[in-house]
């Protein structure tokens, strides 16, 4: 298999983290939180969004979580297009998360970016 080419053109920011304890979640993982995520194609090749990989740090715990697409879509980006998304995750404690979203061209090159690290603070009067 060829190696996957980091894609530097295709770009992902963070646009929002929300603590939002209205959301369901376990006992044991009490604090939710939404993120808003937005992924740019500024290459100058059509790039399909096949999957992503996850990397949460919280506190001596690393969860990795890997899947098909994004939020069950696989978006398909044209040059100067963008992908925008919600989704959430729970916590126990304040956590970091980072991970990458693999591609691939029209052409068939596997690619991938990577999602910039985020912080998901629990709030004081939490």
């Amino acid at each position: 298999m060829d190696p996957i080419r980091e894609i530097e053109d295709l770009k992902v920011r963070v646009d929002d983290v929300i603590y939002m304890p209205s959301l369901d979640a376990p006992e044991e993982k009490p604090h939710p939180f939404v993120y808003f995520i937005s992924i740019q194609n500024d290459s100058d090749e059509r790039v399909t969004i096949h999957g992503r990989k996850w990397v949460v740090r919280e506190g001596d715990e690393v969860v990795v979580v890997e899947g098909d697409g994004v939020i069950g879509q696989r978006p398909a980006l044209a040059p100067g297009e963008h992908f925008s998304y919600n989704s959430y995750h729970v916590t126990r404690d304040d956590a970091v998360a980072e991970g990458a979203f693999f591609g691939k061209t029209d052409g068939g090159e596997w690619v991938f970016t990577r999602i910039p690290p985020f912080r998901m603070v629990v709030p004081e009067w939490a």
